[in-house]
């Protein structure tokens, strides 16, 4: 019997292979990682409440299973000269409660973009087409305000589904104290960054209403999806 590629691994070589069409390279950082990278370089504050243990998997060592893709952020901007653009794929893990939109472990796609004068416009344009490309012309995005400790402004994307607004990703402006944690001189260079919650993409776009359905390993469910 031939196999085929998870609905997950699917999705996310789609969404890469767009930004890439973007000019966006790739880069994938470590799983386990340090408290400097997780939080502290991304301006996170020491008393946030994502520290703590109800929230994230700490190991005994002091590292911890990272929250976010956006660790990989500053290191991928400390090696690299602006024009930064890049994806950051992998594997996320946030200690909470499971249900049907909410899972502990799920895949993550963090955007990068530094360069010299960087206008919010371009964050909103090249995520509106982004969306289209994914969804169809006629996908329609609602961008609201709203707070990261790494972006400012930042704000909420949501995209219509089935009549109603589904919140799928935060983005914003990088922070100043992001920029200069990456060795950069935050007064010549700015960004944007966004991070796109992979498996809410592939519920949306296939319409499943279960998130934990895609890492149940019910064959069931997963022979729907033919490997493209």
């Amino acid at each position: 019997m031939q196999g085929t590629l998870h609905p997950i691994t699917q999705f996310m070589r789609e969404t890469i292979s767009i930004f890439r069409d973007y000019g966006f390279d790739v880069y994938e950082s470590p799983e386990v990682e340090t408290e400097w990278y997780n939080f502290d370089a991304l301006n996170v504050s020491a008393d946030h409440p994502a520290r703590d243990v109800q929230d994230t998997f700490w190991l005994k060592d002091g590292r911890l299973l990272r929250t976010q893709t956006s660790s990989g952020q500053v290191r991928y901007g400390e090696t690299h000269k602006p024009p930064i653009k890049a994806v950051f794929p992998g594997q996320i893990f946030r200690n909470e409660a499971t249900d049907a939109k909410h899972e502990a472990t799920f895949m993550q796609l963090e955007g990068l973009y530094i360069d010299e004068k960087v206008k919010v416009g371009a964050l909103f344009g090249i995520l509106e087409d982004f969306f289209k490309k994914l969804y169809g012309a006629e996908t329609k995005i609602r961008i609201r305000p709203h707070y990261f400790p790494y972006t400012e402004p930042s704000f909420e994307v949501e995209v219509m589904f089935r009549g109603a607004w589904l919140e799928l990703l935060g983005a914003g402006m990088i922070h100043p104290k992001v920029i200069e944690n990456m060795k950069l001189d935050p007064k010549v260079y700015n960004g944007y960054a966004f991070g796109l919650g992979i498996d809410r993409l592939v519920m949306l776009k296939y319409n499943i209403e279960d998130i934990r359905l895609l890492r149940s390993g019910d064959l069931r469910f997963l022979k729907q999806f033919k490997t493209k």
